[in-house]
């Protein structure tokens, strides 16, 4: 269970950068405040935001209703672990993708992979975020590629990995993609160490692998 002193110090820094207008900050408001929403970006960062708003945003990322209910919660549960027996736990990870056309590069994960935009930022936008169900890429615009095409196919370079629960999950996920008119580095294949996979190839030939049960 968190420390309550590091969690004010989130709101805080929510609410921080919501003040100073930092982009990002308002896809993480509108994911955990239902009031946000419908609402666009700009319309969020220009929006009254208190430190309350900020304390519910982390009450929600804890699985608690609401701040009062996450204080309750701390309160009731033995903090008394020696520090040198605790262990921090990482919740998630976000690979990053090199790409050269962030535009480009959303459009072809919403509309042939199913993801949606989570917040993109800059004018003209350089880095992007986008998710679907557990799964968030981050998206960095470079000028020219970081890999040489021929390498990265001949060595089967991966740039990120994803999984589903269930041998029909991801024949599901590959009929879709393939209905989509996605482009297949390696179609659906069984693996000897049981698993089922298959890479997609995006517009700048980053190689997204996708895998489940075999069975």
């Amino acid at each position: 269970m968190p420390n309550l002193d590091n969690l004010k110090k989130q709101a805080k820094l929510i609410l921080r950068w919501h003040r100073e207008r930092h982009y990002p900050v308002a896809a993480q408001i509108r994911g955990h405040l239902p009031r946000f929403l419908n609402m666009p970006d700009s319309e969020i960062l220009a929006a009254n935001f208190k430190l309350s708003d900020a304390q519910e945003i982390v009450a929600r990322q804890q699985d608690f209703d609401s701040w009062q209910a996450l204080k309750t919660g701390l309160s009731s549960t033995s903090l008394k672990a020696k520090s040198s027996s605790s262990k921090a736990t990482i919740v998630s990870a976000e690979p990053q993708l090199f790409v050269t056309d962030i535009k480009r590069s959303c459009e072809f994960v919403r509309e042939k992979l199913g993801f949606t935009l989570g917040f993109s930022y800059g004018i003209p936008p350089y880095y992007a975020q986008v998710g679907r169900d557990a799964a968030r890429l981050n998206l960095r615009c470079v000028e020219r590629p970081v890999i040489e095409s021929a390498v990265r196919d001949r060595e089967e370079l991966l740039s990120v990995s994803m999984t589903v629960a269930t041998a029909d999950e991801i024949k599901l996920l590959f009929l879709e993609f393939q209905s989509a008119g996605v482009a297949f580095h390696q179609t659906l294949k069984k693996q000897p160490w049981g698993a089922k996979n298959f890479v997609v190839k995006d517009p700048d030939g980053n190689l997204l692998l996708f895998a489940g049960p075999a069975n």
